[in-house]
């Protein structure tokens, strides 16, 4: 498979929370030592250079850290209200507390945020933006704060947005085979060190046998990860729901305009180091076919079609891994519902999944400022 590169967004017209407009708008990563900091700074650096300065905020343990972008060493500076002086556009990765205190304290000093955390996600007044889907939304956002999706949810919206488009979503019964990296790096260490464990034996072949050699290596999960699936992702919520499963619900409606779509989700940690997976069962308004998604797909911003079962052509994380795009195959009608199709899918979760998605929208925003200072 030959990796393709997302559809760049589209230049939005000037709208939402005032901040300074610049030729070259001033840009701090927040969050830039962490893995999807460091992701993040290598996309930067591959992008158009639209940026002025790149300032690079982590916290204070981090500070003086030299971090890379653009081919250039940059020194991390501590988070503070300082930091945001001059500041037009701030993309954060941290945690929900931190973005939370933090995000109206750059907004305060100007800038725009573009927030990878959960603490804004659902709020009525901050857009919930995947540029291939809804870049109108970025528009307006009056608290100055656009959020980015939850990395399962964009593994699989783009793909969706466009089918959305054509035939009308109105059911959505979503299973997510999600990547260990998705916990950060403890999910990353947790894996590789119980695959060392269980490398060359026999385990795997007797009830609880890897249990007991994972001992108290379990990490971030609740059950061995090696050798094993592990049915839950996140935090229990009511009902028995993980609060994974219910942020492809309240995220999936909130970014295609449809508060009262039929969601359901089953989240599954699998013994993958990044990339996630999902399989979807998408029901619309119209009759759908599969030569029809399959033009869709083809040719919409984000995706890549790759789809010949007889060849053995359809997405694995192993080879989706360290790619922008979603990857769509094993497109079916559903044998008894000419409306509905069966679908699977992956997008590497630190890159659209997290860190792309918050360059294009963080570009977006370039692109309005920049339009802004031309009127002047």
């Amino acid at each position: 498979m030959i990796p393709a590169e997302a559809g760049r967004p589209s230049h939005a017209d000037s709208a939402g929370a005032d901040a300074r407009p610049a030729a070259r708008p001033q840009l701090a990563v927040v969050g830039a030592t962490g893995t999807v900091g460091g992701v993040l700074l290598g996309i930067l650096s591959e992008h158009a250079d639209i940026w002025g300065e790149i300032r690079l905020i982590a916290s204070p343990r981090s500070a003086g850290r030299k971090l890379t972008v653009r081919g250039t060493e940059v020194e991390v500076v501590a988070l503070s209200e300082e930091a945001f002086d001059g500041i037009d556009v701030a993309m954060f990765d941290v945690p929900d507390e931190v973005a939370a205190q933090w995000a109206p304290v750059a907004v305060s000093k100007g800038a725009v945020v573009v927030d990878n955390s959960g603490a804004f996600r659902m709020d009525p007044d901050v857009p919930l933006v995947v540029p291939e889907v809804n870049a109108h939304a970025a528009r307006v956002r009056p608290r100055g704060i656009i959020a980015n999706p939850n990395c399962t949810t964009l593994s699989m919206i783009v793909a969706l947005g466009a089918l959305h488009a054509e035939y009308g979503l109105s059911e959505l019964i979503v299973s997510s085979y999600q990547a260990v990296s998705g916990v950060g790096r403890a999910g990353i260490d947790t894996l590789r060190g119980q695959l060392s464990a269980v490398a060359g034996t026999e385990l795997g072949t007797a009830p609880g046998d890897v249990r007991r050699a994972a001992g108290d290596t379990l990490g971030p999960f609740p059950a061995p990860i090696a050798l094993n699936v592990v049915p839950w992702a996140g935090s229990l919520q009511e009902d028995g729901w993980s609060s994974e499963e219910l942020k492809i619900r309240d995220e999936s409606r909130k970014i295609l305009g449809l508060p009262d779509l039929p969601v359901t989700a089953t989240c599954v940690r699998v013994p993958v180091l990044t990339t996630h997976s999902l399989s979807v069962h998408a029901r619309f308004e119209n009759e759908v076919t599969v030569r029809g998604a399959h033009e869709i797909l083809a040719a919409a911003p984000g995706v890549v079609l790759c789809d010949d079962p007889a060849e053995d052509e359809y997405p694995t994380p192993s080879d989706v891994v360290g790619t922008d795009p979603t990857w769509v195959g094993r497109v079916r009608r559903s044998l008894d519902d000419p409306r509905a199709l069966e679908l699977f899918l992956c997008g590497d979760n630190l890159r659209k999944g997290a860190a792309l998605n918050t360059a294009q929208v963080g570009e977006l925003v370039a692109a309005e400022l920049r339009g802004r200072h031309a009127q002047r």
